[in-house]
């Protein structure tokens, strides 16, 4: 495949559909039948969840831009590109020019994460920031101001199909309150464990986008899985 174009060929990245919203991850989703994975979506109220790892922020080894350029080509869902990796600023061009509309990078992983969102923002991307279970939420808060998404990890990062956290519903609730109080329009995301019986309770914490991935293409009929988290969330 060849490389991605420049970053700055890439038009601002569009708008996300309203939530509350699924978005399902491909890292569960069979790789030899991408597009057929990406087809159970719709682009008008679905993102399509990208987790890349790079074998050293956590101890998984997934994929890199020339996947996320595949996505772009196979499906006009929104791409919501998630980098669970060492050094994220390497690679921020790299992933916008591979079609992401939305980056978003670990706090953990960020020496300035001030610097790597506005990184990010300078090439049209949305920006979103990830806070591990270990993290509080106030390590946070400096950075939220004007930031587009912020995701809570409902497990620790590394591997699709872990159990849900029910603990980090707390940090859910912060969120939204914080939100409230700034008047801000951060969206809240929570990523692990989510299916049909989690997220109900994730929404009703204030969470506004779901990730799924073993509960979407872990299951026997994916478009069905699909459509009952939708239902779960209030999105159908």
């Amino acid at each position: 495949m060849k490389a991605p174009a420049p970053a700055a060929a890439r038009p601002p990245a569009r708008p996300a559909p309203a939530p509350p919203l699924a978005a399902a991850s491909i890292l569960s989703a069979d790789w030899s039948r991408l597009g057929a994975a990406l087809e159970i979506l719709d682009p008008a109220s679905d993102w399509v969840h990208c987790d890349v790892m790079d074998n050293h922020f956590v101890p998984n080894l997934t994929f890199g831009p020339q996947l996320v350029e595949a996505v772009s080509k196979l499906s006009p869902a929104f791409r919501d590109v998630h980098l669970m990796i060492e050094h994220p600023e390497r690679l921020v061009a790299a992933f916008r020019a591979a079609g992401a509309d939305r980056i978003t990078v670990h706090l953990e992983a960020c020496p300035d994460p001030r610097a790597v969102l506005d990184l990010v923002r300078a090439t049209g991307a949305s920006t979103g920031l990830a806070i591990r279970p270990g993290t509080p939420l106030a390590a946070a808060e400096p950075f939220l101001p004007g930031l587009d998404l912020l995701l809570v990890m409902t497990v620790e990062p590394g591997f699709g199909g872990q159990a849900f956290m029910p603990g980090m519903l707390d940090k859910v609730r912060a969120a939204r309150t914080w939100r409230e109080r700034r008047r801000e329009r951060l969206l809240i995301e929570v990523d692990g464990g989510i299916d049909p019986a989690t997220a109900p309770a994730a929404r009703e914490a204030g969470a506004d986008a779901f990730v799924a991935g073993h509960a979407v293409y872990g299951q026997d009929d994916p478009r069905a899985a699909l459509a009952a988290l939708r239902a779960a969330i209030g999105a159908a």
